[in-house]
């Protein structure tokens, strides 16, 4: 069984503040932002909706990927978001 990476997008109550990460387990990582356990950015800024995440086999590609939407604009970030999950709905949920 090989491991799965995850870049992902998460926000706010508002919808108004975007982060992307990368991580091995999703579900573990959602979690310990919504419970705000990780200082920075996310404990700071309220961060707890998870609302795009793509699959990834391997760690390179994936970090790859994760630069790669950080260096683009919020309105690409959002154009992502609203091809994945159009309502902004938590996906952590779904996990």
């Amino acid at each position: 069984m090989s491991k799965q990476y995850y870049i992902y997008i998460m926000t706010n109550k508002l919808n108004s503040v975007l982060y992307t990460g990368v991580t091995g387990d999703l579900e573990k990582r959602a979690y310990e932002h919504k419970l705000k356990l990780i200082e920075g950015f996310t404990k700071k800024y309220h961060i707890y909706k998870l609302v795009y995440y793509e699959v990834f086999d391997d760690i390179d590609n994936a970090i790859a990927r994760e630069k790669q939407i950080k260096a683009g604009s919020i309105q690409k970030k959002m154009d992502l978001i609203v091809s994945m999950n159009p309502a902004w709905k938590d996906l952590s949920r779904e996990l």
